[in-house]
């Protein structure tokens, strides 16, 4: 995807001037921080969420590079209607970011209800396909665009999210690679985002059952973070910013996660510490013990 300019805010490169964003839920979160990282960076952003007011907030914070739209995921009309507007306000849309998502149906599998884990993957997944879908029928007569989803740990490692969610966040990840696949020929990048415990009104709702103690939610997860802090809104932000740049043109068919290492990294290395901080060699069972 062809840059537009090198504008300069400040101390920053605005690597996405001239591009046009849509972020659902927008409206507060990883959501509101990818839309304001990315007029940040010279783009143009439809802040869209279900909860208008608090979209068109945002959106007013942010000036005369966003727009609010009042968008419902599940309705194909609502989305298809907020990839019309940002071509109606700025001319086209260059980037497409599904980050809309609730943690939906809780419960025992013994137990789970079938209409709320119906509703999880309408909003999770069916939102996200939406959003690709109405995406691509105006990216890929342009053979341009950027394409985003954002996806969860709970994809991956078990135990981190209530089932409905962790199968609708994994579903995303499938969804990425296969819709890659089919883009790649048009031009367009496809690539997912795994944020790990990153402090949000939801993970604030989770850890301290109050979605706007923040600060609290922040010492919570902090208290055991690999980096000696939390993850912040802004670190996922970063990451939607590069992949949505032409710093990664020849990235596609990606999940890129912005975790600590949650995802892949067990903990500390027990062979490089401790005892076994200097050089050796351990031989096995049947070869000796560890030699220097």
């Amino acid at each position: 995807m062809g840059g537009d300019g090198d504008r300069v805010r400040g101390s920053m490169t605005a690597r996405l001037d001239g591009r046009v964003a849509i972020v659902t839920g927008a409206a507060h979160g990883i959501g509101a921080a990818i839309a304001r990282r990315f007029v940040d960076d010279g783009a143009r952003v439809i802040v869209a969420d279900l909860m208008g007011d608090a979209a068109g907030r945002v959106a007013s914070d942010l000036g005369e590079h966003a727009r609010a739209a009042t968008v419902d995921v599940t309705d194909e009309l609502a989305v298809a209607g907020a990839v019309d507007r940002a071509i109606e306000e700025f001319g086209r849309l260059d980037i497409m970011v599904n980050n809309a998502a609730i943690l939906g149906a809780t419960g025992s599998i013994a137990k789970i209800d079938l209409a709320g884990v119906q509703r999880t993957i309408d909003v999770i997944l069916c939102g996200a396909l939406l959003g690709m879908k109405h995406a691509a029928r105006v990216m890929m007569p342009r053979r341009t665009g950027v394409i985003l989803t954002v996806s969860s740990p709970a994809a991956l490692v078990g135990g981190v999210g209530p089932h409905a969610y962790s199968a609708a966040k994994a579903a995303l990840l499938g969804l990425n690679r296969s819709v890659a696949a089919e883009l790649r020929a048009h031009g367009i990048r496809v690539n997912a985002i795994i944020p790990g415990a990153i402090v949000t009104p939801m993970t604030a709702d989770i850890v301290t059952g109050d979605p706007s103690n923040l600060p609290g939610a922040a010492a919570a997860l902090g208290a055991g973070a690999p980096f000696d802090r939390p993850g912040y809104p802004a670190d996922v932000a970063a990451a939607a910013a590069y992949l949505a740049s032409d710093d990664a043109s020849y990235v596609t068919g990606h999940a890129l996660a912005v975790d600590a290492g949650y995802t892949t990294i067990a903990g500390p290395s027990p062979f490089a510490i401790g005892e076994h901080e200097e050089a050796g060699m351990m031989l096995g069972p049947t070869g000796g013990g560890r030699r220097g």
